[in-house]
């Protein structure tokens, strides 16, 4: 099993995970020849990609979503209330609704969404399984919860929120109304939630730890990876970073 990033932040996201023959793509921010793009440096064609599942209707996850599918005929996964405020962007593509609680399989791939504090419809996250090993992805969250801990115990690899510092948040040039929406219970994790949330895991079976979604205005990468590394007690070299430029090259989960 192996996932990569194809980038990660505010301008577009994209991660892809393979288990066996499968390889699913998680959300596509980035218009359809960027996306294309991205994947051949991870050596990966779109027609080689077996379905996306999509997390939240924000343009930066969702934006080209249906382009890629109608593309290259690629079936799509969804919660009803992201289905819903889509209007007929999705029409005539092969999509499944799903529930935030019930796990589903794409080919060698089993998938479970879980609900998640966001400003959206009906946001999900998702924990990616070969029936070995964990991959848990969380982005785009303002607050933990006891399902989400739960849920994300115990993975053999984790994407994590790290979106922004919460001085420089507050000591920067955004609107007010826009850092009460990004520092707020359903915007995004800052470094210290995201370090507090990690140390509350069971983390016995970690492998990798990708800090993702940083703000570019709002964080650097020098104070996420301390934060995490911090809780785990390994080196700041340890932690992987997820650039919005350059994503995140592949990595195997043993």
């Amino acid at each position: 099993m192996r996932f990569a990033l194809l980038g990660s932040g505010s301008e577009g996201n994209a991660l892809v995970v393979q288990a066996g023959q499968t390889r699913v793509l998680l959300d596509c921010g980035f218009s359809l020849s960027e996306t294309v793009a991205r994947l051949e440096r991870l050596d990966l064609q779109a027609e080689q990609l077996d379905g996306i599942v999509v997390t939240h209707e924000h343009g930066d996850h969702i934006s080209g979503v249906a382009r890629l599918a109608r593309k290259f005929d690629l079936p799509v996964w969804l919660t009803h209330g992201t289905l819903r405020t889509q209007g007929q962007a999705f029409s005539g593509l092969s999509v499944t609704e799903i529930s935030p609680h019930l796990q589903f399989a794409i080919g060698d791939v089993q998938v479970q969404p879980y609900p998640v504090p966001h400003d959206a419809a009906e946001p999900v996250q998702y924990v990616f399984s070969d029936g070995a090993r964990r991959l848990g992805v969380l982005t785009d969250v303002g607050s933990t919860t006891p399902h989400i801990e739960t849920t994300l115990s115990g993975c053999h690899a984790l994407v994590l929120e790290c979106n922004h510092d919460a001085a420089m948040l507050a000591e920067g040039d955004y609107p007010y109304s826009l850092k009460q929406r990004v520092g707020g219970r359903f915007g995004h994790l800052n470094n210290d939630d995201a370090a507090a949330l990690l140390g509350r895991l069971d983390n016995s079976r970690l492998q990798h730890i990708v800090a993702a979604h940083l703000s570019r205005k709002n964080n650097a990468v020098e104070l996420a990876v301390t934060a995490l590394s911090g809780v785990l007690g390994c080196t700041p070299g340890e932690i992987a970073v997820a650039s919005q430029e350059q994503g995140l090259d592949w990595c195997e989960i043993v």
